[in-house]
């Protein structure tokens, strides 16, 4: 646990602590002797298992190491410094970011490599990165360009603030109908250039983009590798230019459901000097139980060397809660709802069940059981007519896509295969 956390002050105010509980220090939950199945806490609940946590990490090191690549883990996902220093004991080269504010809170946190996977705009942003670079020397920082407005305005910023070191950004290349990102390779090539000509305020390391919002009409995968080609030729372009600074040129890209597409084809660029490929995966440290399961299953029929790696990644998040009402034979609601679990790329899937008094380990929820529908505080159960479900049996749900469940708790629990309490995790989001 994180220094930071070891400050934390939890209580019977915070989801999931008994409501009697005194002010307690976060890092003391483990001597507690709770234990989610024995209903020492209160349901809903958000879990993270720690044997799939440290499976999912070493899983993802020796993929890193199959393939020759680096990861900055992207930090949105958790947002939890303490699972920002799992990530960094398991081998990550740095952290990546979205925001100024979550930069605040990695910095907090002792974190000394920031990739922030974005464009860095305004007078607060740019001045508070130009005070942590003059401030630490050590401070190793990497932003996003994809105009020559925006070359100009951190050169200005830059120039009001003077952090007495260049600000090290990358070229970001877009692609039709997405996000940020430079449309045409000869645009991405232009705004390289004028990260030149802002020398020795900015210096140009590397090129980047998000693959994640690609679409093909038909052949999604082909389109993902033209664009990742495309990253490769606007490098070579840079470099027969000669506009790169001097170190290892990044080539970066690699959401959580790609990143094998990303290792073959930026890793076969050939720009006659050093590179690096920079994956920024963040979901895997925690998978899920649907939407990157799924496209794992993708992964392993791209690459089928991954199965040498032996078992893939492994859902270790799951927010547990109980039967309130059997309201129709075909019908459960459970207490967890919008508040407490994400469902923007899919419902909870119910994966578990367990009976207080009745089992001695939880049983593997029946098949045909459906999350329908959630409202603020309750979960709509499809069940069969014959199930044995009753009130106050407990039901564990997995999640499909994890960012948008931790941001709902400001403290997640870890357990063992007991689901003993050892210990827990602070988000800040």
């Amino acid at each position: 646990m994180t220094e930071r956390e070891e400050t934390v002050l939890i209580d019977g105010r915070t989801k999931g602590i008994p409501p009697g509980q005194e002010p307690f220090a976060l890092a003391g939950i483990g001597r507690k002797g709770w234990n989610v199945l024995r209903e020492d806490m209160v349901l809903p609940l958000a879990v993270l298992k720690s044997a799939a946590l440290d499976h999912n990490g070493r899983w993802m090191r020796s993929f890193l190491d199959l393939t020759g690549t680096a990861l900055a883990p992207h930090g949105k996902t958790t947002m939890s410094p303490d699972l920002f220093a799992r990530q960094f004991a398991d081998g990550a080269w740095g952290l990546t970011l979205a925001t100024v504010q979550q930069v605040r809170v990695a910095r907090a946190a002792g974190i000394g490599r920031i990739v922030l996977a974005n464009q860095l705009v305004g007078r607060q942003a740019i001045g508070y990165v130009a005070a942590e670079l003059a401030a630490d020397d050590g401070f190793d920082f990497y932003c996003l360009v994809d105009s020559i407005d925006g070359v100009e305005q951190l050169a200005a910023g830059l120039r009001a603030s003077a952090p007495g070191r260049p600000l090290q950004v990358m070229v970001e290349v877009g692609a039709a109908g997405g996000r940020t990102g430079c449309r045409s390779d000869e645009a991405a090539l232009d705004v390289a250039r004028a990260v030149r000509r802002a020398e020795p305020l900015l210096v140009l390391r590397g090129v980047e983009g998000y693959e994640g919002m690609v679409r093909g009409d038909g052949d999604r995968d082909g389109a993902i590798r033209s664009y990742l080609d495309r990253i490769a030729a606007v490098a070579a372009g840079c470099e027969a230019e000669g506009l790169f600074g001097p170190g290892p040129v990044i080539l970066s890209a690699g959401g959580s459901a790609f990143y094998d597409m990303v290792a073959e084809r930026l890793g076969a660029a050939e720009l006659g000097r050093e590179t690096m490929v920079l994956l920024r995966s963040g979901c895997y440290l925690t998978h899920d139980s649907s939407s990157y399961a799924a496209l794992f299953e993708q992964v392993r029929q791209r690459m089928p060397e991954v199965d040498d790696l032996g078992p893939g990644p492994a859902a270790a998040l799951e927010v547990w809660a109980y039967v309130q009402s059997r309201p129709q034979p075909d019908k459960a609601i459970l207490t967890v709802g919008k508040r407490d679990i994400s469902h923007d790329a899919g419902m909870p899937v119910p994966v578990l069940w367990f009976r207080p008094g009745l089992h001695d380990a939880p049983a593997a929820m029946p098949r045909g059981a459906v999350v329908t529908e959630l409202n603020d505080q309750h979960a709509h159960l499809s069940i069969s007519p014959e199930s044995g479900l009753r009130v106050g049996d407990m039901v564990a749900l997995g999640v499909s896509h994890p960012c948008t469940t931790f941001d709902k708790w400001r403290v997640l629990y870890v357990v063992d295969d007991r689901y003993d309490i050892v210990s827990a995790v602070t988000t800040w989001f």
